[in-house]
């Protein structure tokens, strides 16, 4: 309603008060309107933040098993190694291995051309044979000559030089001895054979060449694959923990070769360094695994997890835990679905599970998503469990009466 200003119509005394009450009262019933297509105070229902119950995922603390591990990177080692180099001068006759093919302790490996080293046995041979033949003489005439020097029938010094002679070709026997047998140990070096059971390289040598007596390179490398060493380092303020329950049982050790089969191989804790290393502060440690499918090879990089013991606890799944700034907190769902904020300690956790401390009991149901609109003791409405959840009629109550519940908030 519009009201002109204008000379010729004047109000009355009376009509002013009357028009300011008109107005206030068009006010306050456009106010009314408005409130009432808005739906009802901003305030909204009483279960969330935009009216009626908050919708959240929900699951149940229970009691699990839960490792306790400590994890690192680690190296994948040979437990013994062989570089096989001649140990004489020759021509390689034969290579009697191929390459990456399984060995055993003594198999012949290489054979190198023997005659030169035939030859040198047989001088030695020959050698010692006859200084043999010497020392008899020489023996003969040590015994004659005693006879003689009893009766005076030789002198003393004549005596002794003959005594001097045979010890002389003793000596030379004894070297003569050695000499044959350092020509036949030369000779088995003509054949090269495994000093351990394991997988054989790559070959650095063909049939043919001129290999050297304690060479650089390495004809071939045996590395043992089974079983094989993990070596990995840990930092420096896991020795008590590792000490402690070392002491107490022996520890396993799971290893994740890199690849598609994630299935892990287990071993045991083997070996702790006597030294911190100073220059990373980390302790070297070893794990053996009988690797008798040989998934794990040497010089592999691997994921590596200790177990030091595997203790029962509590556990929630970790969605279910919320950080503020007053710590961490989960929202626990009451008989009656009203929420309710709850301080925890959470000691730890392992893939998707929380293990809680403190301030949990076993069977309480948490909010595991949908956190976002729940408020403390508000209603919520539980739309699916991560957890199996005791119905109605497991917890004693029916479900008419949880309806009419529902329907009374």
């Amino acid at each position: 309603m519009c009201f002109a200003s204008s000379s010729s119509f004047r109000l009355n005394r009376w009509f002013a008060p009357a028009l300011a009450l008109a107005v206030l009262a068009g006010t306050a019933g456009c106010g009314d309107k408005s409130a009432a297509s808005a739906g009802g105070p901003p305030g909204g229902g009483k279960g969330g933040r935009g009216g009626g119950a908050a919708p959240v995922v929900v699951g149940k603390a229970h009691k699990k098993i839960v490792p306790i591990l400590i994890d690192a990177i680690g190296a994948v080692e040979p437990i013994r190694s062989a570089t096989i180099r001649s140990q004489i001068t020759g021509v390689l006759l034969k290579i009697d291995i191929k390459e990456g093919q399984d060995v055993k302790e003594g198999d012949l490996l290489f054979e190198i051309d023997p005659r030169p080293l035939q030859n040198t046995l047989a001088s030695a041979l020959a050698d010692r044979e006859k200084i043999r033949v010497q020392l008899e003489n020489a023996r003969n005439q040590v015994t004659r000559y005693r006879n003689l020097s009893a009766e005076s029938m030789v002198s003393k010094e004549q005596f002794q030089q003959i005594q001097d002679n045979e010890r002389a070709l003793s000596a030379q026997a004894e070297s003569s001895d050695a000499a044959v047998a350092n020509a036949k140990l030369q000779l088995e070096y003509c054949g090269i054979r495994a000093p351990i059971t394991g997988r054989t390289g790559n070959l650095n040598v063909h049939e043919g060449d001129l290999v050297r007596a304690n060479d650089v390179g390495a004809m071939v490398t045996i590395n043992q694959l089974s079983p094989i060493y993990v070596t990995f380092g840990v930092p420096q303020q896991h020795l008590a923990t590792l000490t402690r329950y070392r002491s107490d049982a022996m520890l396993t050790v799971k290893v994740v070769p890199p690849g598609f089969d994630e299935a892990p191989e287990k071993g045991e804790l083997t070996f702790m360094d006597n030294t911190i290393d100073p220059t990373t502060g980390t302790l070297k440690l070893k794990a053996t695994f009988e690797n008798k499918q040989h998934r794990l090879w040497p010089a592999q990089f691997a994921t590596v997890s200790v177990t030091l013991a595997a203790p029962e606890v509590l556990v929630v799944a970790s969605s279910a835990v919320q950080t503020s700034q007053t710590g961490q907190h989960v929202f626990v769902v009451k008989s009656d679905n009203i929420a309710e904020r709850r301080e925890v300690v959470i000691e730890r956790t392992l893939d998707a599970d929380s293990v809680v401390s403190k301030g949990l009991a076993e069977g309480e149901i948490v909010v595991t998503d949908g956190q976002l609109r729940v408020i403390p003791g508000k209603l919520v409405e539980i739309k699916s469990s991560e957890t199996p959840i005791a119905t109605d009629a497991e917890k004693g109550t029916g479900q008419g009466k949880g309806k009419a519940k529902k329907q009374d908030t």
